[in-house]
């Protein structure tokens, strides 16, 4: 998802940010209307492999480079790592 160039640790993964704010959005206004949320996770942490479309299809917030095995932040994974630190979409 998006545009990859690991060789210099650029995954620009604009669709998956607007995924994950669309999505923050909701847990927040759930928590404001009186749901009991204990918590969110994103699907997936790291790029791996998904049963219907094997290793085709990349969803993790970080990417993977399956012939070395080195592991690249996508824009999403810095966006949920501020997520995170402040508190706040």
């Amino acid at each position: 998802m998006g545009k990859i160039n690991p060789s210099k640790g650029e995954i620009h993964d604009k669709k998956r940010i607007e995924f994950l704010q669309n999505h923050l959005k909701k847990v927040h206004k759930a928590i404001k209307t009186g749901i009991n949320l204990k918590g969110y996770s994103a699907w997936s942490l790291t790029d791996n492999f998904e049963w219907t479309f094997g290793y085709s299809q990349r969803y993790g917030l970080i990417y993977i480079d399956f012939q070395t095995l080195k592991r690249s932040w996508k824009d999403s994974a810095h966006f949920y790592k501020k997520v995170i630190k402040e508190n706040s979409i």
